[in-house]
């Protein structure tokens, strides 16, 4: 009877030991993760004021970056501005509020909407491709023989797709924010009509410099961190082609969620000033 007793009362004991066991792993990583970021940032900025500089390598990022992502961005923010007019239309008219129609969408793109669905896609395509590439340079052994021949991978790698990202990132928003306003003059003129002039007219009439200015500044962050994650991502992977999926994968994950987290604190401090 007492051994059955000591049975259950150990059968009870694994379980919660085998949870917290989990809970401390899961909490080690978290921390280590964070701490080998902090470490990968801080040495970003030690190596990006470094002579030698790769001017050539950073022109072509730009141009895969930032020109080849154009097609997808455009035709992303072209539905964007015509979707959000069509859905706002019928809510407008219950309050006869249609004219404001071009004003409330436009600041609404240029606002939120634009830099944030274009950040999230620019997170999905570049930041998954530069974590799948660096990791399977990594797999490759890419890495290690620039290493052998003298060039410095991380200057020659990581600091020029960073770079990329960071100020390709605001002028894709841009784009994005144009074709969204051309989509909403579409959408607009689906059920009206109302010439480009006027409808450019109200919208410019009505836009103020804190719809603009914190809008644009804070898509310098977010594809600082869409490029700074997919880098560590690719770089750090594991061995083998495992490892290429997860570098890809994450990359996206995090890359996303910091947009977000950014995006948050941004719109704080935006109000703060505001106030």
């Amino acid at each position: 009877m007492e051994q059955s007793q000591n049975q259950h009362h150990e059968a009870e004991i694994i379980p919660e030991a085998f949870s917290r066991t989990i809970s401390d792993s899961l909490i080690n990583k978290f921390f280590l993760e964070i701490s080998s970021l902090t470490i990968f940032t801080l040495r970003f900025f030690k190596e990006v004021f470094k002579p030698p500089y790769e001017f050539s390598e950073l022109i072509k990022q730009f141009f895969l970056i930032g020109y080849k992502s154009l097609p997808l961005v455009g035709i992303t923010g072209f539905i964007i501005g015509l979707v959000l007019t069509i859905q706002s239309r019928p809510t407008l008219e219950k309050f006869g509020a249609v004219s404001w129609l071009p004003t409330m969408v436009a600041v609404s793109i240029i606002r939120e909407i634009g830099p944030v669905i274009t950040a999230l896609i620019y997170a999905g395509k570049v930041g998954s491709g530069i974590g799948a590439e660096l990791a399977s340079m990594n797999v490759s052994e890419q890495i290690d023989a620039m290493q052998v021949s003298g060039t410095n991978p991380f200057k020659y790698l990581i600091v020029t797709r960073v770079v990329s990202t960071t100020l390709m990132l605001p002028v894709l928003v841009v784009f994005a924010d144009a074709v969204g306003l051309f989509g909403s003059l579409v959408g607009v003129n689906l059920r009206g009509d109302v010439s480009g002039h006027l409808f450019f007219s109200q919208v410019f009439q009505n836009l103020e410099y804190n719809d603009l200015f914190p809008a644009f500044i804070k898509t310098f962050f977010f594809g600082f961190a869409v490029g700074l994650i997919g880098c560590y991502k690719g770089f750090n992977s594991n061995t083998g082609t495992e490892g290429v999926g997860k570098a890809a994968n994450s990359a996206v994950v995090f890359s996303s969620l910091m947009v977000f987290l950014i995006d948050v604190v941004a719109v704080q401090i935006t109000s703060l000033f505001q106030n």
